[in-house]
């Protein structure tokens, strides 16, 4: 069983936040799938259903962004996953243009809270992960920017992305990393 986990923070107030577009990305899967994300468990809001014939499942924690690692960790121990190979993590990266993704099997932080909580509670960097660019702060004030929201056009490239990542996950599900890395990080 794959668990596709999408970062974001809970509550309306974060809602359609730049730094909810692992959320949103949960959302869409979660609708083109026909897999309802509606069972409290875990610190999180999960759904199970199935991609490609591969029983998956959907995971928002509901921990806040910087204590994501939680929700990760008491999924991937109650389900005995491979936190290795089972797991895709979905997130927000200020490093990338809007909407353009990166998918790797590893790596650092990279400055991502979120993806620190889940470091230090894995014990370890090596997990899927796919990050969706959200384009870079402008000023000083990085909290503002990952929390602000996108205007009319940064959205449309972001939802674009967003249906891309729905994609590379049936991708990583379906031909493995190596396939997803080589279709979608153009």
């Amino acid at each position: 069983m794959y668990i596709v986990v999408g970062l974001g923070n809970p509550t309306m107030k974060y809602s359609g936040t730049k730094h909810n577009v692992g959320f949103d990305t949960i959302d869409k899967i979660a609708k083109t799938y026909k897999i309802k994300v509606n069972e409290a468990k875990h610190k999180a809001m999960i759904g199970k259903g199935s991609i490609a014939g591969q029983k998956v499942m959907l995971v928002k924690p509901i921990t806040f962004m910087n204590l994501s690692g939680e929700a990760v960790r008491a999924v991937v121990d109650y389900y005995k996953a491979d936190s290795k190979k089972d797991v895709i993590i979905i997130y927000d990266d200020v490093s990338l243009d809007i909407g353009r993704l990166r998918i790797r099997p590893k790596g650092s932080a990279g400055g991502h809270n979120g993806i620190k909580s889940i470091i230090a509670h894995l014990g370890h960097e090596e997990f899927n992960r796919i990050r969706i660019g959200i384009g870079e702060k402008k000023g000083d004030d990085m909290v503002n920017h990952v929390l602000g929201h996108f205007n009319r056009g940064e959205r449309k490239l972001v939802d674009e992305g967003i249906d891309r990542a729905v994609e590379a996950v049936e991708t990583i599900i379906t031909e493995g990393m190596d396939a997803a890395m080589n279709k979608y990080n153009g």
